[in-house]
């Protein structure tokens, strides 16, 4: 026995489809085109930016700074509950924040990565040439984010037992003093 279709495929889906089809490319293109831009823009600039005082080092573990504070900062706001019922402005403000710190440790990121040389890059193209000071940037900039990294999150572990231990302590408390019962266990 064969079932009867519910209505088959019409033509409104096929619009869907292709409508879904069309914004995927249209999204890629996109994605493309501000990719290449930011390539472009740190080749053209990282020659000016790794010629500072303190050279490449000092910009790679900059960078690493910035890398390790942005993700810290936008998951600390991301995981801190905002009051019940926020306003529209404040709510609007903390989303465009989170947004900042982790489009910022992103963008630190991919410059540090995107001055060094392509894959398939041949080294007598001109946007190509290698960029003195690429790979020192780089290595600072891991080195920066791995310790800093490090060091914030044994802070921070250290900060939430210390609060537990506080918490654990006070409940203590209040249990010797016969406050700290259930409800059900008060009622007996």
């Amino acid at each position: 026995m064969t079932e009867k279709p519910s209505g088959g495929f019409r033509l409104r889906d096929g619009f869907g489809i292709a409508g879904v089809v069309i914004a995927l490319v249209v999204t890629g293109a996109v994605l493309l085109l501000v990719l290449g831009a930011w390539k472009a823009f740190v080749r053209e600039t990282a020659p000016f930016v790794l010629d500072w005082p303190g050279g490449p080092w000092a910009f790679g573990a900059l960078c690493g700074l910035v890398s390790v504070f942005g993700v810290f900062y936008g998951h600390r706001l991301l995981m801190t509950a905002p009051p019940r019922r926020e306003a529209r402005l404040p709510r609007a403000a903390r989303c465009v924040v989170i947004a900042g710190c982790w489009g910022a440790a992103l963008a630190s990121f991919s410059y540090v990565v995107g001055s060094l040389p392509g894959k398939n890059c041949r080294s007598y193209k001109e946007g190509c040439a290698y960029i003195p000071g690429t790979g020192s940037s780089l290595i600072a900039y891991a080195v920066a984010a791995a310790l800093v990294g490090w060091l914030v999150y044994r802070a921070s572990n250290a900060r939430a037992e210390e609060r537990g231990a506080q918490e654990r302590e006070r409940l203590r408390k209040l249990r010797k003093k016969g406050k700290g019962k259930s409800r059900a266990a008060a009622r007996r």
